[in-house]
C-alpha cells in the first residue's frame, strides 16, 4: 500500500509527529476551547490556525532543506549532505515558535 513512497526513518517520524500533534490538539480543544489571541502575526488566530501555519513552515523548511542539500554541502565544504535530522529539529523548533508567539 505505501510502497511508491521511500520511507526513511525522518520521514515516518515526521508524519508521526504529525500524527501526535493533530491528536494532542484535537484532544486539547475538546478540553479547553480556545479563544482568538494576537500575537506578532497581523490577524487573531486560534490554537488551531497557528498549528497549520505551523505546519506549512515546517513542511518548507524541510523541502528546503531537502532541496539545497548539495549547495549547503558545497558552501560549508562538507563531504556529504547534512542529515534530514537538522532539518527536522529546525522545523519542529519554528512550529514551537509559531505556536507560542503567533
Amino acid at each position: 500500500m505505501f510502497d511508491w513512497m521511500v520511507w526513511t526513518v525522518p520521514t515516518a517520524v515526521f508524519f508521526i509527529c504529525i500524527a501526535v500533534l493533530l491528536v494532542g490538539m484535537t484532544l486539547w480543544e475538546i478540553r479547553s476551547p480556545t479563544v482568538l489571541r494576537k500575537g506578532y502575526l497581523p490577524m487573531a488566530t486560534t490554537r488551531g490556525d497557528r498549528l497549520f501555519i505551523g505546519l506549512l513552515v515546517a513542511a518548507y523548511i524541510n523541502l528546503g532543506f531537502l532541496g539545497l542539500g548539495e549547495q549547503i554541502m558545497d558552501w560549508f565544504s562538507l563531504q556529504e549532505e547534512p542529515s534530514v535530522w537538522i532539518s527536522f529539529a529546525l522545523s519542529m523548533a519554528a512550529l514551537v515558535f509559531v505556536m507560542r508567539k503567533a
